[in-house]
């Protein structure tokens, strides 16, 4: 079976991938591409919903964004590490599937998650292109493989991109990928007495609305959805920047 995928998103919680690269899934699935997203942990320090509603819900929003697959490694929330156990983990699942592109969190937020996953998913791309990093899976022992580029999606926190991805005609499904979150995100046929917090806020759904409105505006879209990369990016053709 061939399990080999075009763009492997891996992120630190359920939902991370919808709120911050799901326009970007959307408009890669539409062309042809295989995506898939790697959850890191199952969100369990969550203030809202469990961790079994939570499951249920990614696997919602994986079928509204058309995803190849997506599987969960059970990390600890809040409490993985950057460390040769984790890293060995993200590395075997990385030369099982062998993506061209890696998307991962941001290189920092408000989480501490977030900045510790970026740092982690950087290292354990490294190390899955050293042929003396022995993995194996299913086995068999693995070959190494390394993702051409990485890019960071940008999140809560703003960073400057270094490109943006025109998501306009993606943007509408993208948020009905975020509303499959139901215990997270602000519904209006969705009542709790669970906590308020800010991403459970009206607020917070007006506020990616116009960072995607910001960042479209800046490339001259609609909406749109910026990132930062690891290393520089090289073209053949200046036309390739149109």
């Amino acid at each position: 079976m061939n399990n080999k995928i075009d763009v492997l998103v891996i992120a630190a919680h359920p939902d991370d991938a919808e709120l911050f690269c799901g326009g970007t899934i959307l408009s890669h699935v539409a062309q042809g591409k295989k995506v898939a997203v790697l959850d890191l942990t199952r969100g369990e320090l969550g203030s809202r919903g469990t961790v079994e509603t939570r499951t249920s819900e990614a696997n919602k929003a994986a079928g509204i964004l058309g995803l190849s697959f997506r599987e969960n490694l059970g990390f600890a929330d809040g409490f993985f590490q950057n460390d040769r156990e984790h890293q060995l983990q993200i590395v075997r699942k990385i030369r099982e599937h062998r993506p061209e592109l890696i998307l991962t969190n941001a290189v920092r937020d408000r989480h501490p998650d977030h900045g510790k996953a970026a740092q982690l998913v950087v290292d354990a791309c490294f190390l899955s292109g050293l042929i003396k990093v022995e993995t194996e899976w299913g086995g068999k022992m693995q070959e190494p493989w390394r993702p051409a580029h990485i890019y960071h999606f940008i999140q809560t926190d703003y960073i400057k991109p270094d490109f943006i991805v025109d998501i306009s005609k993606f943007f509408e499904k993208k948020i009905e990928a975020v509303s499959a979150y139901k215990t997270q995100f602000f519904s209006a046929d969705y009542n709790s007495d669970e906590p308020q917090t800010l991403i459970s806020s009206p607020e917070y759904m007006k506020f990616l609305e116009g960072r995607a409105r910001e960042f479209g505006q800046a490339v001259r879209v609609e909406y749109g959805e910026g990132f930062t990369k690891v290393r520089d990016l090289g073209v053949s053709s200046l036309f390739d920047l149109i």
